[in-house]
């Protein structure tokens, strides 16, 4: 991933954090202020009510202003301008606050005029919240009013917060999934590192392979032409296999130098006018000397189509899926290259008699460093980048490929170039 992706990825993301966040908190503290007000409003219309059957019983009038008073967040006063008998204003409390479903405990103290003390009356339980509450020794009085009486809400947040829960629910998870993004931030971030690492590690290791394999290569041709060497059966078959493992060297080195250049986005085609059917021919001459037993040949349907491609990685492609295909057969292979015409395509089609793959694996066959596993049996080596890199080159191309493949009766790989965009014919 492009480190322009990853910063624009990280720019985004905290902004929908900062977003998410000033969101959320401006609806909590929105929710809050109007559950708070809410809560207010009940109260107050269920004190007006008990202090209305007060003034009833007692036949007086009520003040016409200020009647309750609120002097804290939980701390309300009622003014009632006549004697109040603190049996019946806890009746009357608990009957009121249970109509409006104000089930939240509360403590009430009723004012004496005699002693000029505020008396503390009780605390009620309306609901089991606070089992373990503090009682109040003492509730603040009030020098401006005479006959009144007070109340308090100790539980007044936790019943507003109680109110809020599918609030604090959806909070809840949109925290959770903040941490779950900014979490998968770390994790890209971290893989990206190692990801670099092991890139660098990749091509300074292979790019300090091309010198020794030269060396060797040039070694090896120095004793394959001597005289002595070739005059000695058991030599120079030495001399052959090095010359033979070098070139195999050579060319898993030359794999992981493309799938790196690839990922270092320096992968560029060189595009340029080709004969399809002569480059395939070339391709099939010089694989045919490889395979000592078995048959690989090649027909076109009396077509000679001219596209427009890279010369040097649509070869080894080519390279790369006869190899393949020769590798994964545990008979003499035969192999079969085909070109055909298609609709607005042309048809590149390489079909062998090997193992075949299962409908499993054919979905991975194109990653990278994937392998088809063949069992216990470990004679196919490679290292699983020769599809990952024919998968790339088509994709450049703006070619498509295609697998048709079942076990033990071969597979058939399917390259379509589109006409109108890659090819003239």
């Amino acid at each position: 991933m492009k480190d322009s992706i990853i910063r624009r990825v990280l720019l985004l993301g905290g902004f929908a954090i900062m977003g998410i966040l000033t969101a959320q908190s401006y609806w909590l503290f929105k929710t809050w202020d109007l559950k708070d007000k809410e809560f207010d409003q009940t109260v107050t219309i269920a004190l007006r009510n008990v202090a209305s059957y007060i003034a009833k019983i007692n036949n007086t009038d009520l003040p016409k202003k200020d009647l309750i008073q609120r002097r804290s967040s939980n701390y309300y006063a009622v003014n009632v301008n006549s004697n109040i008998d603190a049996n019946i204003l806890e009746d009357y409390l608990y009957q009121e606050l249970g109509n409006m479903n104000l089930n939240t405990n509360f403590e009430y103290a009723v004012f004496d005029c005699f002693s000029e003390e505020l008396v503390y009356g009780a605390y009620c339980k309306m609901s089991n919240i606070d089992k373990e509450h503090q009682i109040s020794e003492s509730l603040p009085k009030f020098d401006d009013l005479v006959y009144y009486f007070v109340i308090k809400f100790p539980s007044r947040e936790s019943y507003v917060l109680s109110n809020m829960r599918i609030n604090l629910i959806f909070a809840g998870v949109a925290i959770l999934s903040l941490g779950a993004f900014v979490y998968s931030i770390f994790v890209i971030l971290r893989q990206k590192r190692m990801s670099d690492l092991q890139k660098d590690f990749i091509n300074n290791m292979t790019h300090e392979f091309k010198t020794p394999i030269s060396s060797i290569n040039i070694a090896a041709n120095v004793l394959s032409q001597d005289v002595r060497i070739s005059g000695d059966p058991r030599l120079s078959k030495y001399a052959q296999v090095i010359q033979e493992q070098n070139t195999r060297l050579n060319n898993q080195v030359e794999k992981v130098l493309n799938v790196a250049r690839m990922e270092n986005e320096s992968f560029k085609l060189k595009i340029e006018k080709i004969d399809l059917i002569q480059l395939i021919k070339g391709v099939v001459d010089a694989e045919q000397i490889k395979i000592e037993h078995g048959q690989l040949y090649f027909t076109a349907d009396n077509i000679s189509p001219m596209i427009f491609a890279d010369k040097l990685h649509l070869t080894n492609v080519l390279h790369n899926l006869i190899d393949n295909a020769t590798k994964y057969c545990s008979a003499s292979p035969k192999i079969h290259i085909s070109v055909s015409q298609g609709v607005n395509k042309i048809m590149l089609n390489i079909q062998d008699n090997g193992i075949g793959i299962d409908n499993d694996n054919q979905k991975l066959i194109f990653n990278k460093f994937y392998r088809v596993s063949t069992g216990n049996v470990h004679d196919v080596k490679g290292f699983g980048l020769g599809l990952f890199y024919v998968y790339n080159v088509c994709k450049s191309h703006g070619w498509f490929i295609d697998v048709i493949s079942k076990l033990n009766l071969g597979t058939t790989l399917i390259i379509s170039i589109p006409k109108d965009s890659n090819t003239k014919t």
